[in-house]
């Protein structure tokens, strides 16, 4: 899954692809490099990210999505919490709706999603975008995450959502400490799998890797531990991972699976 952020704060590319025709190059570009899904976001959910309404996201995506749904290229995901951008959203060509609120924003998401009949990704978040690296704190966080994971998934059954819609992703990053609870998360993946759902990963560019690189490295030099993050989600069994730099990311797990294909025929 490549990320296109048509936002002017993301906290990677905030600005880089605000215009269509530079959104639409980004996305060819993702989509040469290997990108199956384009996830395009017209929010920032980065900490401390200022809110923005319905109308002004929708302007943002709709026109993009509708675009690409022309192209008839790859899958097209919308990252958003709010049901009406989701509504636009597929209306335009989207098949996926990303939420990292886990269908808790608004008291129609979860009705809306079953509506919709879209694939939806349900992440895990310990508050909101705004306050969400503010103290966070768990017992155990793999089974807290797992615990919430599962109780959304059966919310979203419950309310029509069919199980092979649903996707779950434990929101690295989102609500946790940089490595007390990043990294326990990560080893502990294989218990996210268990659920039964398919996961997407997204570990590209976080904050967490350049606390482990031992100093104050800018996103766009985080490149060597977001592909080992997303090898780790492979090993894993994870069913996507959610990348910004799709061709490198590409090119490192053709490698992985090329040796574990290699490994088993021996």
């Amino acid at each position: 899954m490549g990320v296109l952020n048509v936002t002017p704060d993301s906290f990677s590319d905030g600005g880089a692809f605000a215009g269509l025709d530079a959104a639409l190059a980004r996305a060819r570009r993702l989509i040469a490099d290997g990108a199956d899904i384009l996830d395009v976001g017209g929010e920032s959910t980065r900490p401390g990210a200022a809110p923005v309404d319905e109308a002004q996201e929708i302007a943002r995506v709709e026109p993009l999505i509708r675009a690409l749904a022309a192209e008839r290229t790859v899958r097209i995901s919308v990252d958003t919490m709010k049901p009406a951008v989701a509504r636009a959203a597929m209306a335009a060509g989207a098949v996926i709706w990303n939420d990292v609120t886990a269908l808790r924003h608004a008291p129609d998401s979860l009705a809306t999603a079953a509506a919709l009949g879209c694939d939806v990704v349900l992440m895990h978040m310990q508050g909101e975008p705004g306050t969400m690296q503010a103290e966070p704190h768990y017992d155990d966080v793999v089974a807290e995450v797992a615990a919430f994971l599962s109780a959304r998934a059966a919310a979203a059954m419950a309310a029509g959502v069919r199980r092979e819609r649903i996707w779950l992703d434990p929101g690295v990053g989102f609500g946790k400490h940089m490595t007390t609870h990043n990294l326990p998360l990560l080893a502990g993946l294989d218990r996210i799998v268990a659920l039964g759902f398919p996961v997407l990963l997204g570990v590209s560019r976080k904050s967490f890797i350049s606390a482990l690189d031992g100093g104050n490295r800018p996103a766009d030099e985080r490149l060597g531990g977001s592909v080992a993050g997303a090898l780790a989600g492979a090993a894993a069994g994870v069913a996507a991972v959610r990348v910004h730099d799709v061709r490198e990311t590409v090119q490192a797990l053709r490698v992985w699976d090329a040796i574990a294909q290699a490994g088993r025929a021996g």
